[in-house]
């Protein structure tokens, strides 16, 4: 059972330069959805991140506001919070795989998300991951999209080289004599 092994959690990045969150939630489950938000707040806060939260009406509707928020606002990274609970049809599997395959695909955009949507069999499932005095599912999905933004950080303005690249010193301009030359 997952409740009872322990797991290593990254600490937390460090930034020099504020980091502004944008949390989208779905408050279908209000009382589960409010706890995520509490824990997302939280582990925001010890980075001094600065937090802005909407409501979608459902989970399947997180990926296209974040999608939005990516392209048209000035979010350094996102925080998906919600919760499915499996029902008697097979709605459930649609809305967790859409949902979560949604915001992979972002993600493989470029786009730093951290996934906290619960996807579980029961009420009681839901309550537990989302305390932020038990699993913290929420605190962990904001900690997810600091670490994304940490590496977005790290890595911006770095390119690849395309194609071959000569050493300099081995580039020779033709007409010329091999080797070193003298002045």
């Amino acid at each position: 059972m997952a409740g009872t092994e322990s797991h290593y959690i990254l600490p937390l990045p460090s930034f020099d330069k504020p980091v502004r969150l944008l949390i989208v939630v779905s408050p279908y489950y209000k009382d589960i959805a409010d706890n995520m938000v509490a824990g997302a707040r939280a582990v925001a806060e010890k980075v001094g991140a600065v937090v802005d939260k909407i409501e979608v009406p459902g989970a399947l509707e997180i990926p296209t506001a974040i999608s939005m928020a990516a392209r048209m606002a000035d979010y350094d990274g996102f925080v998906a919070l919600g919760c499915v609970i499996r029902g008697e049809t097979t709605h459930y599997d649609t809305v967790c795989n859409d949902s979560s395959r949604g915001l992979t695909m972002l993600g493989l955009q470029g786009v730093c998300i951290g996934n906290g949507i619960l996807t579980v069999e029961n009420r009681r499932q839901a309550e537990v991951r989302a305390d932020p005095a038990d699993q913290d599912k929420g605190g962990g999905a904001a900690a997810a999209a600091l670490h994304l933004v940490a590496l977005s950080r790290k890595w911006a303005g770095l390119t690849k080289e395309i194609g071959f690249r000569p050493r300099a010193e081995s580039i020779r301009i033709a007409g010329e004599p091999e080797g070193p030359t003298q002045a």
